[in-house]
């Protein structure tokens, strides 16, 4: 108590000579009046056994009388200045961990060197004296503030620690004070809003627990018997993918999932997650179930890189920090974060190449993978989880990146990852370990332990054997090169008969059933009654952490700025695809055959004027068919993409939608445009600029109207193959009853035509390119009816069609743009998510 209450007194006492300190501006004399104010100030409020602690201060408070001496000396020589005090700190070099706690930036923190370095001054003195009982009980501080440690959850927080924080809060608040009172110094420094800042910076610690989880599938069979009375029927059956797994993962620990594949990992990794529902047991956050107020504190990196190919890396980065990081961040401070987290995972070489896929080179496989995790440490989470994030890496770059999660873990988050055959140096990389076999907690403990466990129970390795090769051949059931318990071996000679080889020997071996059975009867026995015991007894969460994860969940941005934020990056990401060179040419030289096709026409005949009409349904037909494959593909494409943003309520899915569909246009109508000036003058159509602006809308109206259908069909069946077979029908179905092939439908199908934009379509062209006064199939040189012209409106690929009006037939298609869109979302919307 008596610590206590002398660093409060003195933590204030230096609060109080702030004030006087910055009541001088001076800097000749500024280092020596803080050093002697300071040395004094301390060295009076330590005990007579704390020698070392006062040769730390007056080692300080030299090191102060000789930066203002210096000072003193080299105001004189304004070219020559020495680094404040805080500088040196900052070029000191820091522990690994360093580079992956987020750096606080705050524009508006901004302090002169003078208060800085008292600032930091007076933290250091104020738990010097609580040093070594703040590390035992899992609590660090830095300038940047206080960062949690691995913490036990067997030891309880000391009361101390937290007079220690409230004696740091209140001397900043003696610090803000003395600001107020100096406003001739300093202009617009918000230090309140600079501490808010940072302890949002730093991560929520959050103790995760699950007991006894078990989860089911329900599996749909066919019987296999034909006497049964209903065979034809299916037969549904569930299978057990977990049975009752217990573990914890604290701050500051990485806990790795092993096993063999389907022995779980991804099920159990996703209900930790929050992803997957319906399950039995108890998983709880700071002794909280699941909410989605935890989404923003939960990053999950998958197991397949589900990135936007065209993309850079710092684009990729940058627009994930616009859309997750809070609100209150400026839009310089989330790019500002985005680039530092570059820096962090070492992707500064690759920033600026683009992320690639499988028709496309881009950054390697583990820059992919580092450029996922940074996507979630953006958000600094307070769980991170990871599924597999080594598979298909070379050893050293898998090790980096174990190596990068041990130091994020150091950081006071929890990292939780699956691990599929990791080297032996990737293993004791891990704090703690579960190994799963057939859905069975087959081991959980600290990693470096496991080895001597299943020695414990009677198996070893006889030969030099990496310890995650041995843990996955016992999880498989495989004893090649291990010992084998003799209480196994017993039990299998009595339920069998001995066989023996030619020598003589015994041959028989346990089979990889009787293993695992072993296995887990070893750890129901002799572990899993001890881990739930702990858990059990484990210190309860205090109020505060409980309470934190109520916090009700902000979006990122804006609905606008969600909207322009998509529709940027929908436009750097699509336009590779719709402005590709093998589009292009498909266009350019269906155009040209179309002109030569159709080189000059005239309607002067009766067969000239079928031939034109005919061209102006292709027209029709083309911009109808070539947008709605093209859009079909949009949304199962990018199905994983949405899934994956949605999850972490990335954006609002009408803000995504509004995006993606506006983002189109301008890609959607660039070729059209080219189209229509090569085809419409090498034709010789109706050569007035009325006409050419009023097709060249027409057809833009068909391309919106198509592309609808194209993403409602997609959104729909989210799959390409059934929803290419729709499409192909319902197109085929759109032209034959576009009112060209057949002019007289049956009335009990003639409404086809009428849900059919390539009815529409044609029949707004063909009134722009003809007036029902025009003649033509004139025999001689005289042009009137009474010269033997016929009016266009009576030839027979026009007589069923009014040539004038258009308004109708445009407003139905404004309708099919606006219901087709509306057919897309909702179906989005009822699209399953993993939240």
């Amino acid at each position: 108590m008596e610590e206590k209450l002398s660093s409060k007194s003195m933590v204030r006492s230096i609060s109080d000579q702030i004030e006087e300190l910055m009541q001088s501006r001076e800097v000749s004399s500024h280092g020596e009046r803080a050093a002697n104010s300071i040395g004094r100030l301390s060295l009076e409020h330590l005990d007579d056994d704390d020698g070392s602690r006062k040769e730390g201060l007056m080692e300080r408070k030299l090191s102060l009388g000789t930066v203002g001496a210096e000072n003193k000396s080299q105001s004189q020589t304004p070219r020559a200045k020495k680094p404040p005090l805080s500088r040196k700190i900052q070029k000191q070099p820091s522990p690994r961990v360093s580079g992956h706690i987020p750096k606080w930036k705050s524009g508006q923190f901004r302090i002169d060197d003078e208060l800085t370095n008292m600032n930091a001054f007076f933290e250091e003195v104020a738990l010097s004296r609580a040093s070594s009982a703040s590390t035992s009980n899992g609590l660090s501080f830095s300038i940047a503030g206080p960062v949690m440690a691995p913490i036990s959850t067997s030891t309880p927080t000391a009361t101390g620690d937290i007079g220690l924080i409230n004696d740091l809060q209140e001397a900043r608040l003696h610090a803000k004070i003395a600001l107020n009172k100096n406003d001739s110094g300093i202009k617009g420094v918000d230090i309140e809003k600079g501490i808010t800042e940072q302890a949002r910076s730093s991560p929520l610690p959050l103790f995760l627990k699950f007991v006894d989880v078990r989860y089911k599938v329900v599996l749909k069979g066919t019987p296999t018997s034909f006497l049964r009375r209903s065979w034809t029927d299916p037969i549904f059956f569930e299978k057990d993918i977990l049975h009752g797994v217990t573990g914890c993962v604290v701050p500051g620990e990485v806990l790795a999932m092993m096993g063999p594949s389907g022995s779980g990992k991804t099920t159990l990794i996703n209900l930790l997650a929050g992803r997957m529902q319906h399950f039995s047991g108890t998983i709880t956050y700071n002794g909280q179930p699941y909410t989605k107020a935890l989404k923003h504190r939960i990053g999950f990196v998958m197991q397949d890189d589900v990135l936007f190919p065209h993309l850079t890396v710092r684009e990729t980065l940058t627009y994930t920090a616009l859309l997750r990081l809070p609100s209150t961040l400026t839009k310089h401070q989330k790019e500002q974060r985005a680039q530092e987290v570059v820096s962090e995972l070492g992707l500064e070489r690759c920033q600026d190449t683009i992320i690639g896929g499988n028709f496309v080179r881009g950054i390697s496989g583990g820059e992919r993978k580092r450029v996922c995790i940074g996507c979630e440490i953006l958000i600094n989470p307070s769980l991170l989880f990871l599924d597999e994030p080594t598979s298909g890496l070379d050893s050293t770059t898998a090790l980096r990146i174990v190596q990068m999660l041990h130091d994020i873990a150091e950081a006071g988050r929890t990292v939780v990852t699956t691990i599929h055959q990791p080297s032996s140096r990737l293993f004791y990389k891990f704090d703690k370990l579960i190994l799963l076999g057939e859905g069975h907690s087959v081991y959980f403990g600290k990693a470096s332990s496991a080895m001597d466990y299943f020695s414990s129970i009677g198996f070893s390795p006889l030969i030099a054997m990496n310890p995650a090769d041995f843990l996955l051949d016992l999880a498989n059931g495989n004893t090649s090169d291990v010992s084998i318990p003799t209480e196994l071996m017993q039990k299998i000679h009595k339920e069998s008969e001995n066989i023996e080889d030619l020598d003589g020997e015994i041959s028989i071996r346990p089979s990889a059933q009787d293993v695992h059975e072993y296995l887990v009867e070893a750890y129901e026995n002799h572990v899993a009654p001890e881990e739930k015991i702990k858990l059990i007894q484990s210190n309860e969460i205090s109020e505060d952490l409980k309470s934190a994860l109520s916090a009700r969940r902000e979006w990122g941005a804006t609905w606008w700025d969600q909207f322009s934020i998509l529709f940027v990056r929908g436009l750097k990401e699509r336009r590779h695809e719709y402005l590709s060179c093998l589009r292009i040419a498909q266009v350019l030289s269906t155009a040209f055959i179309l002109g030569s096709l159709w080189w000059q026409s005239k309607i002067d005949t009766p067969k000239g004027l079928q031939d034109q009409t005919g061209l102006v349904f292709f027209i029709a037909v083309f911009w109808g068919f070539f947008p709605v494959f093209t859009a079909i593909f949009t949304f199962p494409q990018e199905r994983a993409m949405i899934s994956k943003e949605r999850a972490v309520d990335m954006y609002r899915l009408s803000a995504y939608f509004m995006a993606r569909n506006l983002s189109d246009l301008p890609l959607d109508l660039f070729l059209p445009i080219i189209f229509i000036l090569i085809v419409y003058f090498m034709a010789h159509l109706r050569m007035t600029a009325t006409a050419f602006l009023l097709t060249t809308l027409t057809i833009f109206l068909s391309i919106v109207a198509s592309q609808g259908l194209g993403l409602a069909i997609g959104a729909a069946f989210m799959n390409l193959k059934k929803a290419t077979t729709v499409a192909s029908i319902t197109m085929l179905t759109f032209m034959l009853a576009g009112g060209f092939f057949v002019q007289k439908v049956n009335v009990f199908i003639k409404w086809i035509r009428y849900l059919s934009f390539n009815y529409y379509t044609y029949r707004i062209l063909l009134k722009i390119q003809y007036d029902a006064q025009q003649l033509y199939d004139c025999s001689s040189g005289c042009k009137s009816i009474a010269c033997g012209c016929r009016s266009i409106a009576s030839s027979p690929s026009l007589r069923d069609i009014p040539l004038n009006g258009g308004i109708k037939e445009a407003t139905i298609m404004l309708l099919m743009v606006i219901a087709y869109r509306l057919l897309a979302y909702f179906s989005l919307q009822r699209m399953k998510v993993s939240v």
